[in-house]
Parts: C-alpha cells; sequence; structure tokens
C-alpha cells in the first residue's frame, strides 16, 4: 500500500518536549509511512514520550504533529478516535471479563452496543481469545493480558495503531505469538503500525522501517527490507607481513587504501569493482604478504542501529 492521500501516516515537525530540566524530545522532525514502524531506542531514549505526543496526550514545547493529515493540537480528540493505543503496563480491571471490557472501550470509542458486541467478539477470536473470552482477566497469564490489550486496540477498526512495548514481559512462545499476530495486522489486514521496542529483533521480525531515538532525538531512520547498506567497491582486508610494501603495490594498480579508525590492523580498500579481489591477490603476491582476511564493508542492520544510538 503507498501513503495515504493526506499524506504520511505521521508527520513530526521540530517537536521538544520537556519535563522540568529534561528534555524529553529535543527538537525532532520525521515523517513515518511505512505500513509498519518500529520506533526504536533504549529505556528513556524518548519512545513513550513521542507515542503520548502522537496521541495528543501532551502538550509540546514546541514544533507540531500531524497524525492522519490532522493537527494534534487542534484535532486531539478526533485522532484518538481513529487511532489504537496498546500501552506497556498492566492497565486490565481484574474483575472484569475480556468480553465484557473490549465491549466497554468499543462503546467509548463511539460504537452502539450491538456493533460493540459484535467487533469484540472479532477481534478476540483475531487474537487467539475466544475460548477465555468469559473469564475474569485477573485470572489470565501475562501473554493472554497482552493479546486482551491487543484487541481493545483494534476493537474500532482504526487506521493506525500504537504498540508500546507489545512484548514486554513474554515468554519466548508468547513473545514469538505476539509478533507474528503484529505483523499479520501490517502485511495481511492493512493496518498501519507504530510500535516501540528496544529489542532490535522484535523489530525486523514486523517492522519494515525502523526510527532511532537516542537522549530524546532523532538518531536514524533506516529501512529494514534492505539490511545492509551498500559500499559498492569496498572491502576490509587484514593481512600479516610487511603492510607498506603491499599498501604500496595496491595504490601502483590504482586502488584507494585508508586503515579503518576503529581497527588499526584493517584496511579498507577500493576500487573498480569486477577487477577488485583480482589487485588484492596480485598485490599480496607481489609484496609477499599473508591475507589473513577479506570481507564486505555493508552494515548490518545492529552495526546501523549501534553506531546510530552511540
Amino acid at each position: 500500500m503507498g501513503s495515504a492521500p493526506f499524506g504520511p501516516t505521521i508527520r513530526v515537525h521540530e517537536l521538544t518536549k520537556r519535563f522540568g530540566p529534561v528534555v524529553a524530545l529535543d527538537a525532532i522532525s520525521v515523517d513515518i509511512d511505512a505500513m509498519a514502524t518500529g520506533l526504536l531506542g533504549a529505556n528513556g531514549a524518548g519512545k513513550s514520550t513521542l507515542i503520548r505526543a502522537v496521541l495528543g496526550l501532551l502538550d509540546a514545547d514546541g514544533g507540531r504533529i500531524e497524525v492522519l493529515g490532522l493537527d494534534t493540537s487542534q484535532h486531539a480528540p478526533e485522532v484518538r478516535r481513529m487511532v489504537g493505543y496498546m500501552p506497556e503496563h498492566d492497565c486490565l480491571p481484574q474483575e472484569m471479563t475480556a468480553r465484557d471490557f473490549v465491549v466497554h472501550l468499543a462503546e467509548l470509542r463511539g460504537l452502539p452496543r450491538r456493533a460493540a458486541a459484535v467487533r469484540a467478539s472479532e477481534v478476540l477470536f483475531q487474537v487467539g481469545l475466544e475460548e477465555e473470552r468469559s473469564r475474569p482477566m485477573g485470572t489470565f497469564s501475562l501473554g493472554m493480558k497482552q493479546r486482551t490489550k491487543l484487541a481493545q486496540t483494534l476493537v474500532h477498526s482504526p487506521a493506525l495503531i500504537l504498540l508500546d512495548e507489545p512484548t514486554s514481559g513474554l515468554d519466548p512462545a508468547g513473545r514469538n505469538d505476539m509478533l507474528s499476530l503484529i505483523r499479520r495486522l501490517s502485511s495481511e489486514l492493512g493496518i498501519r503500525i507504530l510500535m516501540s521496542s528496544h529489542v532490535l529483533d522484535d523489530v525486523q521480525r514486523t517492522c519494515d522501517e525502523i526510527i532511532i531515538l537516542a537522549g530524546g532525538r532523532l538518531a536514524g531512520q533506516e529501512s529494514v527490507g534492505h539490511r545492509t547498506r551498500s559500499a559498492g567497491g569496498r572491502l576490509r582486508v587484514r593481512v600479516s607481513g610487511p603492510e607498506a610494501t603491499f599498501v604500496a603495490a595496491l595504490e601502483a594498480r590504482g586502488v584507494r587504501v585508508e586503515r579503518e579508525a576503529e581497527n588499526t590492523g584493517t584496511l579498507v580498500v577500493a576500487g573498480p569493482e569486477e577487477a577488485l579481489g583480482t589487485h588484492i591477490r596480485d598485490a599480496a603476491f607481489e609484496s609477499g604478504v599473508g591475507i589473513r582476511e577479506i570481507r564486505g564493508t555493508d552494515q548490518t542492520l545492529e552495526e546501523v542501529v549501534v553506531q546510530a544510538m552511540a
């Protein structure tokens, strides 16, 4: 699916939010329009603050946010009617059944009683809680509680859902089930997702793009579909023997050589991609060095994220 007719799903412009002396969001500007976007960062990076701002629950100290074409400072109630939100923390009434809870939330969002009951049954089935819908939520496992929170997020058929750490505290099986559910929502049902997480693997499995926050600032925006950045005709090389002679032999062949800042034992060589391997081999033979390692200079998504958050 392409961009929505009103432009990016979420447009953030110079957004700043302070809590006393703490700058939680520092002049962030970013357009978010992938079907599923991961909001990635360490605890305290500003992820939850940004989600609350998207919902219109915070008064910004500067800048603005447009969600589904609406300015949240002027149309916060309308935005919240079009958006679903799954909070991180447990907020479920312990004595209430899952069905009654989801029906109640549907009615609060404007659905008539009959339609709310129908939609509640549908979404509880979608998240795998059809058989448990009449049980008090106080008897639920953590995984079942997370599914209930996801169900209420979906009950009013929102165009966009915001998920704040949806796998927090789940065991491996529960986490796998939750991630599969989330991926299905965007890839099969066409619901746009913004998911906050500090776990890169969760984002890789569910999202098409990531927004990286660090210290309240935008540290990067990357496509998950392209997990490496191509470096063209560039290779990392480590040799044993007279390195200076090897470098001279490479440069005589028109190959550029630089030393990698993070690793003084590694050379980065660049030249015509189709002939670079041959030049390295011939220069090594000519200078009498042994080649210990040759590898590409592409960055994995993990390397990109670590570098952005450093």
